[in-house]
């Protein structure tokens, strides 16, 4: 798990090396940090919303770990008095009615 001393001393952060490894996850690593369906990630990719994935094969498509963190915490720090929730009231199914407790 990253921040751990196991994490760190994996091989892509070597210590003495001048050259600036930085770890890559696949697709099953990203879907465990970040629990969005893959559409949301792709339209918040298109957005300039969310860091973009690369091919570091034609087959293969990577996102870089340490923007992917980055994300995570600047999501963090976002306040979310600006969030409303959905009027229930407006809902096509299982409308609230008027007087009910829920809302």
């Amino acid at each position: 798990m990253p921040g751990t001393a196991a994490y760190e001393a994996l091989p892509q952060f070597p210590s003495h090396s001048s050259l600036p490894f930085r770890r890559t996850i696949r697709r099953g690593e990203l879907r465990q940090i970040i629990p969005l369906a893959d559409t949301t990630i792709y339209e918040m990719e298109r957005r300039g919303e969310f860091p973009r994935r690369f091919n570091l094969t034609p087959r293969c498509v990577v996102w870089d770990l340490a923007e992917v963190e980055a994300w995570v915490e600047q999501r963090k720090q976002v306040p979310r008095s600006g969030v409303s929730k959905p009027d229930v009231h407006l809902r096509k199914t299982r409308p609230v009615r008027t007087g009910s407790s829920e809302g």
